[in-house]
């Protein structure tokens, strides 16, 4: 009601040929949009790509479950080689008029270990957050902050009866080629044959070792697995699935292995708030014609957010919660509660992303934080394009959205600058301690 008589009184005084002072006509304010756009940003989450010197093998670890591996699915626009944006990426990287892989790999090659922090400087990003199996010389940690994969520690078992269709098959041999690499880590050939071991000798050393090296999160990408719904689940319960399934060798089905599956989620999630790593979980429609939608509901992850043994362990719900993005907005009063926007500003246009980073900053701006998603998705949106796309998208939402509150009559002009800088930046900062 308020703002509408507030329009209705600007139109009247229009008429009456009163002046009236007004913002600018546009999505966005110029001046804010400049501002913005000046931001060394933190990303929240990304695939950033090692360099590889010609000749040799190409990084595979950006992703412990790369899309690649999927059925083929009814492409999003976003994810197209013909959408609009691809060629002004190329243009804005590589000063390109069109896709020039010989152009890229040129340039590549000139750069050397450097290419990745200098694909960094063209999407105007200070820090990025990256989700890898390990990192490497090419991405220093002043730039980029590491996020391994916990999810092989929570499927210790047998996981062949998991492989309900061809994606999750395909995901779950991947998923244990990553827990044979922290089982050799920990300096074991096979699994250990209690639960108390198992959580003694891989789960707690494995993530006490990659907090050692820098590790700032867990990401788990079980939404591409299982839902997201995990139940409280009692020691003994679980011990004595683990036991009885890793004497006789016997497969479970997922109704027999959940109960396990959520005792561990917790446990990994319990010693991340412990060793002061938050955990980032995919809740986004997901890649794949067989994506469980509603299983990767972020709605799922209330009862985790409601423990109150986990209130000293940050969540960090990934990619705006897509399609729910509405009703995720409620789950960010808890106080244990995060919420980036990637990949959501890479598939949607700016105005689509500014409506909900608007209802999230209009909640608790505090917890909101921009990412890109940067990702090699196809070879005419690599990691570098995809971010590039996303980032200026995520700003141009950004401006959107804070312009509309300022001429709503909600914020001022200098709140509207210091809510950019916190979603850019400031809230990433403190939600890791950076400097």
């Amino acid at each position: 009601m308020e703002r509408r008589l507030r329009a209705a009184a600007i139109a009247i005084a229009s008429l009456a040929g009163i002046s009236c002072t007004q913002a600018p006509a546009g999505p966005y304010d110029a001046g804010l949009m400049s501002e913005i756009e000046k931001i060394r940003a933190i990303d929240n989450h990304a695939h950033p790509v090692r360099y590889t010197p010609a000749g040799q093998p190409v990084d595979r670890f950006f992703d412990a479950l790369p899309v690649d591996n999927m059925e083929p699915q009814s492409d999003p626009i976003g994810l197209r080689p013909n959408r609009p944006e691809v060629p002004e990426a190329w243009r804005a990287l590589y000063g390109a008029d069109r896709v020039d892989q010989a152009r890229k790999q040129n340039l590549m090659q000139q750069k050397g270990s450097a290419w990745p922090a200098w694909a960094l400087d063209q999407m105007g990003i200070d820090i990025m957050l990256a989700n890898r199996v390990e990192m490497g010389d090419s991405l220093p940690a002043a730039r980029f902050r590491w996020v391994p994969f916990a999810d092989a520690l929570i499927f210790p078992l047998d996981t062949s009866r998991l492989g309900v269709n061809s994606d999750r098959k395909s995901f779950f041999a991947l998923e244990d080629k990553v827990r044979a690499r922290y089982l050799q880590d920990a300096g074991l050939a096979a699994i250990p044959a209690t639960l108390d071991e198992y959580l003694s000798l891989v789960i707690t050393p494995t993530l006490e070792k990659q907090r050692s090296a820098g590790a700032v999160a867990e990401k788990f990408e079980a939404a591409y697995l299982r839902s997201l719904s995990f139940d409280k689940v009692d020691r003994a319960t679980a011990a004595k699935i683990y036991a009885s399934a890793a004497s006789n060798k016997a497969p479970l089905d997922q109704a027999a292995y959940k109960p396990l599956q959520d005792f561990l989620f917790h446990y990994v999630a319990l010693e991340c708030g412990r060793l002061g790593m938050a955990v980032h979980i995919h809740s986004y429609g997901g890649d794949g014609g067989y994506f469980d939608v509603g299983g990767g509901s972020p709605m799922n992850l209330e009862p985790l957010l409601n423990d109150p043994e986990l209130r000293k362990t940050k969540f960090v719900i990934l990619h705006g919660g897509w399609p729910f993005t509405h009703q995720v907005n409620a789950l960010l009063s808890k106080p244990n509660a995060y919420l980036d926007f990637s990949s959501y500003d890479l598939i949607f246009p700016p105005a689509t992303v500014a409506q909900s980073i608007r209802e999230w900053i209009e909640y608790v701006p505090e917890k909101i934080l921009f990412a890109t998603d940067a990702y090699p998705f196809i070879p005419e949106m690599g990691w570098e394009e995809s971010g590039w796309i996303a980032a200026r998208t995520g700003r141009q939402a950004l401006a959107i959205a804070l312009t509309g509150m300022i001429r709503d009559g909600e914020i001022t002009r200098a709140r509207a600058s210091e809510l950019a800088r916190m979603v850019l930046r400031d809230n990433a900062r403190a939600l890791y301690g950076i400097q």
